[in-house]
């Protein structure tokens, strides 16, 4: 049985390696946000107003709903909340797709 190793979870479930650099970058987008209004004292209230957004979509970040976020709409959470995004590129191994691989395997 061969082992394999990942960088992060998302490497491991997602299909291509796009698709888990999409998923990293909502993740830590997320984390940014909820950290965000804990840092502040708001409620879910405040913060949706502070976002630009309704309670219930700050309600589906506090309870980590990933898949109701696109990154587009964290970037402009956070931008509209006065919070500075910095992105860095790193040169690294490339990553190539296992779908095949997972295909095979379900």
């Amino acid at each position: 049985m061969k082992i394999e190793t990942f960088d992060n979870v998302w490497d491991a479930i997602e299909d291509t390696p796009g698709d888990a650099a999409n998923m990293e970058l909502r993740c830590q987008l997320m984390f940014a946000l909820e950290q965000h209004i804990k840092r502040h004292k708001m409620t879910q209230a405040q913060a949706a107003l502070l976002f630009g957004v309704t309670q219930p979509r700050v309600s589906d970040l506090m309870r980590g709903k990933i898949d109701r976020f696109g990154i587009d709409m964290l970037v402009n959470m956070a931008a509209t909340a006065g919070m500075k995004i910095e992105l860095r590129i790193h040169e690294g191994t490339p990553r190539h797709s296992n779908a095949k691989e997972k295909t095979a395997t379900r």
